[in-house]
């Protein structure tokens, strides 16, 4: 690597300190780590009481002994006769990505997709369109008339994204409501960001001035009418948390908020009908077997949306 000149060391360090010193200091935000210490419905130790008394068991996730689950959305009359689907992204270090369309009603898995390679952190459903996290800080979109027949096919149909995938600024995680997508970055040491997009008929999204400030290692977030859900882990030692905000304040420290624990490698969220769905990657192939998880769950957690909103009415 080339020596910069000493004068430009200086000049550099000396705008990145008069940055630091312009940017507010962040207060910490305090998560409710009680925990029940008894039997859980799940492997490992129990997380928290709130978490205990809210989440239960739901649909297993598919193909576990070779892929790794991130990204859930929710699918209102995917078939047009009026069921609905949850959809999980999936991936495996090169190999295309999957998407799962799973039957909340019954817990079946009811087709698989592959999608070209990417980490598949965050997938959403809106306006005839299906959002994924695509490579690097990106959002690739497909047609949802297209992907509702490749998950009718039989095997493991190969779905192409249409157009070119939209750079944005973080792509880690993905929530829409009505003709909004929210899109932000993982941050393993301090916030991340997020910001709006308006979401056109033609899948062409528009970004909304302001960036949202959220959680630390956010991985997966649901958006209601008044409430941002967050889900954030990260390390297969550790527990995470779940942050419930309330919608309006753009600054963290100024919005309501509850966080409370939660087991360990969270990733996607979603609602669906009044209930939020909860992706874990710890039951992969990847983490099951290692002594080193906390947690080991295999399947779909479920919890009523307002026994998580009531937090912060």
């Amino acid at each position: 690597m080339a020596r910069r000149p000493l004068a430009i060391l200086t000049a550099v360090v000396t705008s990145a300190a008069a940055l630091t010193a312009a940017l507010p200091a962040s207060a910490a935000i305090t998560c409710d780590t009680a925990t029940t210490g008894g039997a859980t419905f799940y492997d490992g130790p129990s997380a928290s009481k709130k978490y205990d008394a809210r989440f239960s068991n739901s649909a297993s996730i598919p193909n576990l002994s070779t892929y790794t689950p991130q990204g859930a959305g929710t699918w209102y009359n995917w078939d047009g006769s009026g069921k609905n689907l949850l959809l999980v992204g999936s991936y495996r270090a090169g190999a295309d990505s999957q998407v799962y369309g799973i039957d909340p009603a019954t817990g079946s898995t009811v087709g698989v997709v592959a999608i070209a390679e990417s980490h598949v952190g965050g997938i959403t459903v809106s306006k005839g369109w299906a959002f994924v996290s695509g490579a690097g800080s990106s959002i690739r979109k497909y047609s949802l008339t297209s992907l509702r027949d490749a998950l009718k096919a039989a095997g493991t149909p190969y779905l192409a994204q249409v157009g070119t995938a939209r750079d944005v600024a973080g792509a880690s995680f993905i929530g829409s409501y009505g003709d909004s997508l929210f899109s932000g970055t993982f941050n393993e040491t301090g916030r991340g960001t997020m910001y709006e997009y308006k979401i056109a008929d033609d899948g062409t999204l528009t970004t909304v001035a302001g960036a949202w400030e959220v959680p630390t290692k956010t991985q997966g977030l649901t958006v209601t009418a008044n409430h941002f859900i967050y889900s954030t882990s990260y390390g297969r030692g550790n527990r995470s948390n779940l942050y419930v905000v309330k919608r309006g304040q753009k600054d963290l420290d100024a919005a309501a908020l509850s966080c409370f624990r939660a087991p360990s490698m969270t990733e996607g969220i979603t609602e669906y009908n009044g209930t939020a769905y909860l992706v874990y990657e710890s039951g992969s192939y990847l983490y099951a077997s290692d002594p080193a998880t906390l947690n080991v769950i295999p399947r779909l957690h479920k919890a009523s949306i307002s026994s998580l909103t009531s937090l912060v009415p």
